[in-house]
């Protein structure tokens, strides 16, 4: 009888700490699921973060070469101004001394 009382509470004592590391288990699963989850929407985040980056780029340097192509023009269309203008003729110093 003594045995049997005995053999009950072992056993009982084996669940408790069965089940106790099974808790211990299944919260640090929850620990490691919470922080992966974290990461992945970090990364998710981040992606999004480069995209913009990458779209503002873009933009950028299509504003670039528009602003190129238009200082283009405008440097073209000075030097035509220039050039059919007298004040901008290149005269010949030397003629003009002698």
């Amino acid at each position: 009888h003594l045995s049997r009382k005995l053999s009950s509470k072992v056993e009982r004592a084996h669940s408790t700490m069965m089940n106790a590391d099974m808790d211990a288990v299944e919260a640090e699963n929850q620990v490691e699921l919470e922080e992966k989850t974290r990461l992945i929407n970090q990364v998710l985040e981040l992606q999004h973060t480069l995209e913009d980056l990458s779209a503002r780029v873009d933009a950028v340097k299509e504003e670039n070469l528009k602003l190129k192509s238009e200082n283009q023009v405008l440097g073209q269309y000075i030097e035509n101004l220039m050039s059919a203008s007298s004040v901008f003729q290149t005269t010949d110093t030397k003629s003009k001394r002698k």
